[in-house]
């Protein structure tokens, strides 16, 4: 919402960018400071944190982008197809077996894409179509990104660097487009969207470092009601009749990829709990 906010008020992207990602740096290196645990942000997987700050920095870009071009229950329901992705890298990237009901779940989710961006009628936008897909690939990418390093880095250590880096990259892009030095009010927006994202940054990479990824990645969906009432209460829009049809499709289909991933896990024994899940039938 502050990210749509902002744009409409004229701040560029890798602005809105900066002051998303500067302000975690600080807020954390206070923190850690005031409480004597710089020691925290000592890593030996540097490049872990560069790769991992890479693609969610092109994420963060298509998640903004959908934002501002799209309404935000659209954009946040084109950011549910993550689950979607993930048990597609998990197929094609990963080789894992994936079933009869991920896969279905997979064709459930993307017909609900389609009846969302209306292809022959009155579609949405496809440069915001694109934008909100993306972002459900890179999220679902970032994810075992995260699961990965959350195995050997901190919780504070992994939002630290991945807005280090990512404070860096915006900074890159900022001379492509026009400045214009922001406002109080943009300023306010732009403080508001750093703090709000740092919170749910640490929320999300401590859940994804003791959750099973599906399973957290489920857990967004609650966002819609927020993007819904954020829509109705701000610009006063009222999503279309396909959205309330399409996202139904979409949620269903996460829920039902998180219950199998939930079978299987408790399928696995004590001693094969260790195995691939692909190993157990789907």
């Amino acid at each position: 919402m502050l990210v749509k906010l902002a744009g409409e008020q004229g701040v560029s992207l890798p602005l809105i960018m900066i002051g998303r990602q500067l302000v975690p740096v600080i807020v954390i290196l206070a923190w850690l400071a005031a409480h004597g645990g710089m020691a925290r942000l000592q890593t030996a997987r540097m490049s872990g944190h560069v790769a991992r700050s890479a693609i969610g920095m092109m994420g963060m870009v298509c998640t903004f982008g959908a934002a501002m071009l799209l309404p935000l229950p659209e954009a946040t329901t084109l950011g549910f197809t993550a689950p979607l992705f993930a048990v597609l890298i998990g197929s094609l990237v990963l080789h894992e077996h994936i079933g009869r009901w991920r896969w279905a779940a997979v064709i459930l989710g993307f017909a609900g894409v389609v009846v969302i961006a209306q292809p022959g009628g009155h579609p949405m936008p496809l440069l915001g179509a694109l934008a909100g897909l993306g972002s459900g690939l890179i999220v679902s990418l970032v994810s075992y990104l995260i699961r990965d390093l959350g195995r050997t880095e901190e919780a504070a250590s992994i939002v630290f660097y991945f807005s280090l880096y990512g404070t860096l990259i915006a900074l890159a892009l900022l001379p492509l487009v026009p400045f214009q030095m922001p406002d109080l009010w943009q300023l306010a927006l732009l403080l508001g969207l750093g703090l709000s994202g740092t919170i749910g940054q640490l929320m999300m990479t401590a859940s994804l470092r003791r959750g099973a990824i599906i399973s957290v990645i489920v857990m967004d969906y609650s966002s819609l009601i927020w993007a819904t009432g954020y829509g109705l209460i701000v610009w006063g829009n009222v999503p279309p009749i396909t959205t309330w049809l399409g996202a139904p499709l979409i949620v269903a289909a996460g829920m039902i990829i998180a219950w199998r991933e939930h079978r299987l896990v408790r399928k696995a024994s004590p001693l094969t709990a260790a195995a691939p899940i692909q190993a157990a039938p789907d």
